[in-house]
């Protein structure tokens, strides 16, 4: 299986550098490696009235006015969101009032959420406070509306000619 060939002119020798320019090298290991990419980072001085979408991770110390959706999400202690957050991670520190959709829910040591979560893992600190529901799903990322409680229990009105029980009557035309 392995053998001992004559030197080939293909195949540089130790004392030859190999000739190729730095871009090629760069471009080279660029695609042979994994994209890593840093968060986006919001900045505590920093407000903005709008949704925010991003296909990696995003730090929030700031105020976003608006829904957020990325792939991990951590809401640092000076960060506030109002609207629904959504991501495979959600980390909270600071303040959000809204909803939250995440496989993975972390609300930490001084996190204050006011709205319902649904999640596959929840877990929450000492001292965080949170206001609202929660709701385990299989798959808490799938755009899935909860029917509305009054469509649901919504009967036809009946009429009658008799007093109703609040003695109210109602005639049939």
């Amino acid at each position: 299986m392995f053998t001992k060939n004559s030197k080939s002119s293909d195949t540089p020798t130790p004392a030859e550098p190999v000739k190729t320019a730095p871009a090629q090298d760069a471009i080279r290991g660029a695609s042979s490696k994994p994209a890593a990419r840093a968060a986006s980072i919001i900045c505590a001085d920093m407000k903005i009235n709008g949704s925010v979408t991003s296909e990696g991770a995003l730090q929030i110390d700031g105020t976003v006015d608006g829904d957020v959706a990325a792939t991990d999400i951590t809401i640092g202690a000076s960060g506030h969101i109002t609207g629904e957050v959504k991501a495979e991670v959600v980390r909270v520190k600071g303040r959000i009032k809204g909803s939250i959709r995440a496989r993975k829910v972390e609300l930490e040591t001084g996190a204050h959420v006011k709205g319902d979560i649904v999640h596959s893992s929840l877990q929450i600190q000492s001292n965080a406070v949170f206001e609202g529901q929660v709701k385990h799903a299989d798959d808490p990322l799938k755009d899935t509306a909860p029917k509305a409680a009054s469509a649901a229990n919504e009967s036809k009105p009946v009429a009658s000619s008799g007093p109703s029980a609040y003695g109210i009557s109602t005639s049939a035309s």
